[in-house]
């Protein structure tokens, strides 16, 4: 053999070829087997041996072979492949970059891999979640506006479909987990607070009403308001959680009315409504926030704290809500849906 020949891993590795599973077990002095078995998070092995392994593999510089592990485990329909799909819509909502934040990171803390899939519209949510389910994820997750109860009941009577979690919302479909706040207990205290605080003619800016099972926000603060002040509050949607649509119909709305018929709290149902109310208060209609018009939001956004807005809004427990998640992804036995109770957060805006 010429000496120009590399002849061990370190060797190889230099000379640029791929190190594989075959040069660490020769390092690391054990079989092929154990070197899988060690990048396997549900193998069983020995806490001596996968040191050893893991060793050899940070001093050579190995990388597992993920998409081969994942024909491997295909043998075995019990395999778990530690792979979530995630699917999401509604990027105009700002709320949703915070919650793949505090999604993706307590899931790669608890060694899950994720699929991240945009649903465009509401045809695609079923191809999207049969597609994962031939991905052989472990789970599908879905947060956003464009899924109903009927989209998840006949998916999951199709058979082969991993477990279902909506996460942020709620599921009557039997077999789906939610995972979500919960929403009337949280428009209770935000109704409480606006009774508190004396103001008496609130407008209630709720959002889509037409795909997946719509909060339960508009609902319970108009049945509050009813019970307690014998009266109904002005009310509008709009079809997008998008603080640009809310800036308009807030203006549209509120424009050419003479003081004592505008409202004296605008109650939203999420933070991007909220943001879009004050800027028409603000800039469309000249008027001051609170001292003219109050405005409350919902999920505490980053841009809530700002001092831009300083929105009074209530905050989900976010980290609470993806730590039980990753809860039902690594339990044996089924798991119970779970609602979380929040906090009321009180700014300058109320």
């Amino acid at each position: 053999m010429s000496n120009d020949v590399p002849t061990t891993p370190e060797a190889s590795t230099a000379y640029g070829s791929y190190v594989t599973a075959d040069d660490v077990a020769r390092a690391a002095g054990v079989s092929r087997w154990t070197v899988n078995r060690a990048f396997r998070k549900d193998a069983s092995i020995s806490a001596k041996a996968r040191e050893k392994v893991m060793q050899a593999a940070a001093d050579l510089g190995y990388i597992p072979d993920l998409r081969a592990a994942g024909l491997a485990s295909a043998r075995s329909v019990s395999a778990r492949s530690n792979l979530v799909a995630l699917l999401i819509d509604d990027f105009a909502n700002p709320h949703k970059l915070v919650m793949l934040e505090h999604l993706t990171r307590a899931l790669r803390q608890g060694g899950w891999d994720i699929l991240l899939v945009n649903t465009l519209d509401t045809d695609d949510t079923a191809p999207a979640l049969r597609h994962a389910s031939q991905r052989r994820v472990d789970a599908t997750i879905l947060i956003g506006i464009q899924f109903s109860d009927e989209i998840l009941d006949q998916v999951h009577q199709g058979g082969r479909q991993p477990k279902l979690i909506v996460f942020a919302r709620t599921s009557q479909v039997e077999g789906v987990i939610s995972i979500a706040v919960d929403d009337q207990a949280a428009t209770r205290c935000i109704a409480e607070y606006v009774t508190r605080k004396g103001f008496r003619r609130p407008f209630y800016l709720a959002g889509p009403r037409t795909f997946s099972a719509h909060l339960l926000r508009k609902e319970t603060f108009m049945e509050y308001w009813g019970q307690t002040h014998g009266h109904t509050p002005e009310t509008a949607w709009i079809g997008a959680y998008d603080s640009q649509k809310a800036e308009s119909l807030i203006r549209e709305s509120l424009r050419g009315r003479a003081a004592e018929a505008l409202p004296d709290v605008i109650v939203c149902e999420n933070d991007a409504l909220a943001l879009g109310a004050i800027d028409a208060i603000r800039h469309d209609l000249k008027l001051r926030v609170p001292e003219d018009i109050a405005v409350i939001g919902f999920d505490d956004v980053p841009q809530a704290a700002g001092a831009n807005y300083r929105l009074t809004t209530y905050r989900q427990p976010l980290a609470e809500m993806a730590a039980y998640l990753v809860e039902v992804l690594e339990a044996q036995e089924p798991m119970q849906s779970r609602m979380f109770l929040g906090e009321l957060v009180a700014r300058e805006t109320a």
